[in-house]
């Protein structure tokens, strides 16, 4: 046999004895949780608030019902942007006092 023969069949035989990735497809692991929100989600009926910023992805918020259901928020809704600045002077409130 040829050396270039013996060659590619080497390569071979390691290209085939390599063990699978244990990685999860990028199409999983980039893709964006919320594809439609809602405007019109009741205060009253929210048990908690998740913030979520993946790469590639809009701003997203998801809330946990009372009902255990999930659904996104609209980023842009009224009471949802007062939430967030109150949010956020508490948390600069606090680093003041820290420091």
């Amino acid at each position: 046999m040829d050396v270039k023969v013996l060659a590619v069949l080497a390569l071979l035989a390691v290209a085939m004895d390599v063990p699978p990735s244990m990685a999860k497809p990028i199409s999983l692991v980039e893709r964006c949780w919320c594809r439609s929100t809602l405007n019109t989600v009741p205060q009253r009926s929210i048990r908690e608030l998740k913030f979520l910023h993946t790469p590639n992805c809009p701003f997203q918020v998801i809330a946990k019902l009372k009902n255990n259901r999930e659904v996104c928020i609209n980023p842009e809704t009224k009471w949802l942007q007062t939430y967030l600045k109150n949010a956020i002077n508490k948390v600069k409130k606090s680093r003041r006092r820290a420091q």
